[in-house]
């Protein structure tokens, strides 16, 4: 039997922090919209049959935030296993620094991240805490839809080079170098009286409308949630997961000035203007989708550490960080995050030491005939298509940022370049993309085993 159970928390900061999601240092002193932590239950006849899912408005999850998590959780839930605890971000640009070595800190009354890390990790634990004890017998479902929120972010030009948000009106324009998905994966949970009692959600897009703020906020998710639970009532809970996305944005690189007069007329925002969307099509999957008439839902939940094979830097990489690293010396800047990358890649492109194999935790899980893969990256689209076009499953929710992963890009991309698509920010590159999605596979066909 299949139990289930919802809880939230705000975690807003009470102080002045540092924004996560930029080069340059901003520092936050209010919020345009509350900061949420999600965490969604769920259990089987067995303690050890679980899963308990917690999703966090930040830019990333990192592994220090991750084991704090767990380490609480320890002392609380000492009966769900530790790696059966998953961390999600929805990677907002506006949320808190949670690691140290990202921007100086300023002194004064401003948090450090470290105490955004305790913080994030105190609401994070007490919601899986208390969604993990409130769990009850609820019936589940899936469904699918289609809502434009997301666009693939690369400009390619005539000389094969791309370019993250090129412009598109120049003569040497080519393409947009890659393929965009709309597709919308939702997991519904009923009461058994048949009311719904929340839903998790994977849209394949960063939350980044508003990216570049000095003020906190959960971006478009914030605007998703409250068009949710207008039209489905004020108690929904929503979990909120950001699909295969490494190179998509919901930033147009064609279309913006359409797009932007049709939103004056409408009188939307863009972000009022994507929640609609989104409601839109989780109303219409909702219509077409019935509770099962028990809890009794198949549930898995398998956890793998893969060690896939990293990206080697090139003398052409480093050459690139050279160059790229004098301008941040002219700036001022060499001792943020982006420099001291720079330079790592500088020091490691070409050398006679090849770097060890990364380490990545995946999981992958069964509910009914939904399947869900995580991953700890910003992966690339590519590999989320690939995942699901060869899944077993009626219908696989790829889900990333589970974790600290950096970008894996495809082959294709490394190709093209641009931010996103090189060494600065990537630790796997396409053999190790190829075998995540090797791997994921399989750990799918034992889930769902005949169903090939």
């Amino acid at each position: 039997m299949i139990r289930i159970g919802w809880s939230s928390r705000d975690f807003t900061p009470r102080r002045p922090a540092l924004i996560q999601g930029q080069m340059h240092r901003r520092i936050g002193r209010e919020a345009m919209d509350a900061l949420t932590v999600t965490a969604l239950a769920i259990g089987g006849t067995e303690a050890t049959d679980c899963a308990v899912l917690v999703s966090c408005d930040l830019a990333t999850i990192s592994d220090p935030l991750l084991r704090a998590v767990r380490s609480r959780l320890a002392a609380l839930l000492p009966e769900v296993p530790s790696e059966k605890i998953v961390l999600f971000a929805t990677h907002t640009h506006t949320s808190l620094v949670i690691e140290d070595g990202y921007y100086a800190h300023p002194g004064g009354d401003v948090m450090t991240p470290a105490e955004c890390e305790a913080w994030v990790a105190g609401h994070a634990a007490d919601a899986a805490a208390e969604a993990w004890r409130s769990r009850r017998p609820r019936l589940l479902g899936r469904a699918f839809g289609h809502a434009v929120v997301g666009h693939h972010r690369y400009a390619l030009y005539a000389d094969g080079h791309a370019q993250m948000y090129g412009k598109t009106a120049r003569e040497d324009f080519a393409a947009i170098a890659g393929y965009e998905d709309h597709g919308l994966d939702v997991l519904f949970t009923w009461e058994s009286d048949g009311s719904l009692a929340g839903l998790a959600l994977a849209i394949p897009c960063p939350a980044q409308v508003d990216e570049g703020l000095e003020r906190f906020s959960a971006d478009f998710w914030h605007e998703v949630r409250l068009e949710l639970r207008t039209r489905f009532g004020p108690a929904l809970s929503v979990l909120p997961l950001c699909g295969a996305a490494g190179d998509q944005s919901p930033h147009f690189l064609l279309y913006r000035r359409e797009e932007e007069e049709m939103r004056r007329r409408r009188g939307l925002t863009e972000r009022q203007e994507i929640a609609q969307r989104v409601a839109d099509a989780v109303e219409r999957a909702l219509q077409a989708t019935t509770p099962p008439p028990g809890p009794d839902a198949v549930f898995a939940h398998q956890v793998r550490n893969l060690q896939l094979t990293p990206l080697q830097a090139t003398p052409r990489d480093a050459e690139w960080a050279r160059a790229e690293y004098e301008r941040c010396v002219q700036r001022g800047d060499v001792d943020s995050w982006w420099p001291r990358r720079l330079r790592s890649v500088m020091d490691s492109a070409g050398g006679p030491i090849r770097p060890a194999p990364y380490s990545a935790e995946i999981h992958v899980m069964r509910l009914g005939d939904l399947a869900v893969a995580a991953n700890p990256f910003e992966l690339f689209l590519d590999y989320g298509l690939q995942i699901k076009a060869r899944s077993p499953a009626p219908q696989t929710c790829v889900v990333q940022l589970a974790g600290r992963g950096w970008y894996l890009p495809t082959e294709r991309a490394l190709r093209g370049g641009g931010y996103g698509a090189m060494p600065a920010v990537c630790f796997v590159g396409p053999d190790g993309g190829r075998e995540l999605v090797q791997e994921t596979l399989q750990s799918l066909l034992d889930l769902f085993p005949g169903s090939a």
